[in-house]
């Protein structure tokens, strides 16, 4: 077995980078775009591996003559006949031919015997041990006659049009592995529109085809053969030989009679014995793959890139509605909202009745004295007040994130391919169940980033004597209020509470820190917050990720083919 030449190995190296960038091609998402891109991956992988690197691999290996067509065109009885022995089984039951039989001379037997092509097949050798024996999917048999010359094979293909789904998949990936398709046909079926639309692919991809009229009365041969041989021309397979066979009486044997192959026995002969016709036949052939590469590969990448766009599509509409949620909670955290309802009214529970807001915007200079006599004085209960902020943030929080996750659902029902991943992973149809504890746990742990915030300004003695006088936990509500002290969210009389509610806040804390220290600590406490939601809501975030990250297709797959294709298209044969 000879091993290529060295102007064949640059090329040879090139295909083998396209194969591994067809392999690695990813189409996980079903979509319209790309409903065939799947097959027609599947489709040229099987013609890189069953023909176009065993053929570059090995130049002058024998000539592998396929022989196709529809059910009961009798190809396997014109296989026999030209072997001269039942090497492939024939009958009126259908199909016949369920296993590929790849005919061969003893002395090819290198060529065919090791995974150089067809390497998806096992090999079976020699004959059926018996008539009854059935074949055994997934392989090829390996028959030895020297009725066929050295240097040509023959393989008996399953029908293209068969009733078994598995067959007619087996029978167009043999055709692929071709050098030469002998499409055999009969004058009732040789304008069925299957057997032509596999015959329009060989004339794309330049396949080497031979036809033969097969059982045809000798009346009808001058009114059938020129009518095929025009459909061959229309077809761009004008060059494609026509052999008929006419309607015979088989022999004893099961097998025509040689006279009725003599013209197509001859012809492969011929063309077995010929090195040079030969070559040309397998250059006609190898040629053509090599070109039909171009297009079914970058077609293949273009699907690639659809997908890569899908799924960035589905990536993207998680990430803007988990961003308008963080937004929407940086206003609600200080927009004023949170001091609605129930926060109000247990503050004013905290720090006395109407009146002592009156004190408070009739003078601030009385109100300095007022907080000064609440700071000193004995401390508020805190409980319902900690328990309506924590409720109101936790709820805030909790709200935007169910929103965010809805509108993400939503999105994904219409947006490509997000059904799929819905229906693939149905337990994104809802926000995590344990989210309500998460939020919960949040806002208490947030609270204490706040007293540990109150704890590290405390540090002069007069500034902690105040602090414990009042009692820490009530001072990290009144920050909790400056935190969100600001008006835009409300209406009526609860712009005017609320804003007694923040200059009274602001003005205790101040008289405990100084005025730039509370800005601080207000800064501070948001910005630990809004950091905290981040945390909380990119955890939430991790199931939708990881849904899209299993369809992730990158956009370096369409790249990749895309040079793969461009470095075949610029070697030769």
């Amino acid at each position: 077995m000879t091993t290529p030449g060295a102007d064949a190995q640059p090329l040879i190296v090139a295909v083998e980078e396209l194969r591994e960038q067809v392999v690695g091609a990813r189409l996980p998402l079903d979509l319209v775009e790309t409903v065939g891109a799947r097959a027609d991956q599947a489709t040229l992988l099987h013609q890189l591996d069953d023909y176009v690197l065993p053929r570059l691999r090995s130049l002058d290996a024998p000539l592998l003559a396929v022989i196709g067509g529809s059910t009961g065109a009798g190809k396997s009885t014109l296989v026999n006949s030209i072997v001269g022995d039942e090497v492939s089984r024939s009958g009126v039951l259908r199909p016949t031919t369920t296993s590929p039989v790849l005919v061969h001379h003893p002395a090819d037997r290198a060529w065919f015997a090791d995974q150089r092509i067809l390497p998806s097949l096992a090999r079976v050798t020699g004959q059926p041990a018996h008539p009854g024996e059935q074949p055994q999917p997934g392989t090829v048999r390996l028959v030895e006659s020297t009725a066929l010359p050295a240097g040509m094979a023959m393989l008996d293909a399953p029908d293209i049009d068969s009733v078994v789904h598995a067959n007619r998949e087996l029978a167009q990936q043999l055709l692929l592995a071709a050098d030469l398709w002998l499409f055999v046909t009969t004058a009732a079926r040789y304008g069925d529109a299957v057997p032509w639309d596999l015959l329009r692919t060989a004339s794309e991809r330049g396949t080497a085809v031979a036809i033969v009229l097969d059982r045809i009365d000798r009346e009808a041969v001058d009114e059938v053969r020129p009518h095929l041989v025009q459909m061959l021309r229309d077809q761009g397979l004008a060059t494609a030989p026509v052999f008929t066979v006419p309607e015979t009486t088989l022999t004893p044997s099961g097998l025509l009679p040689d006279a009725a192959i003599e013209r197509l026995r001859s012809w492969l002969g011929a063309l077995a014995g010929d090195p040079r016709a030969r070559n040309m036949v397998v250059t006609q052939t190898l040629r053509g793959a090599l070109a039909s590469l171009e297009g079914r590969a970058q077609e293949l990448a273009d699907a690639t890139r659809v997908q890569a766009n899908a799924v960035a599509g589905l990536a993207a509409s998680s990430d803007e509605a988990w961003a308008a949620a963080q937004r929407d909670v940086e206003q609600g955290v200080t927009d004023g909202t949170l001091l609605r309802g129930e926060v109000l009214a247990r503050w004013q529970e905290f720090v006395g009745t109407g009146e002592f807001f009156k004190q408070v915007e009739s003078s601030i200079a009385k109100a300095r004295d007022r907080i000064t006599a609440a700071v000193t004085g004995k401390p508020k209960p805190t409980g319902d007040l900690d328990e309506a902020l924590q409720t109101g943030v936790a709820a805030l929080v909790r709200a935007h994130a169910e929103a965010a996750h809805a509108e993400v659902v939503r999105a994904w029902r219409h947006l490509p391919g997000g059904d799929q991943l819905l229906a693939a992973h149905p337990d994104l149809a809802k926000p995590a169940a344990d989210l309500p504890a998460q939020v919960d746990r949040m806002v208490r742990d947030w609270q204490g980033e706040l007293l540990d915030l109150i704890r590290t300004e405390s540090g002069s003695r007069r500034t902690n004597a105040r602090v414990a006088a009042y009692g820490i936990n009530g001072v990290g509500l009144i920050l909790m209020l400056v935190t969100f002290a600001h008006t835009a969210g409300l209406s009526g009389a609860e712009v005017g509470i609320a804003g007694g509610a923040s200059v009274l806040a602001q003005r205790v804390l101040e008289a405990m820190f100084g005025d730039q220290a509370v800005r601080t600590m207000a800064r501070k406490a948001r910005t630990a917050l809004l950091a905290d939601v981040d945390t909380l809501y990119a955890g939430q975030r991790v199931r939708l990720e990881e849904a899209v990250g299993g369809v992730t297709v990158a956009q370096a797959q369409h790249d990749g083919l895309t040079r793969a294709v461009e470095a075949v298209k610029g070697l030769s044969l």
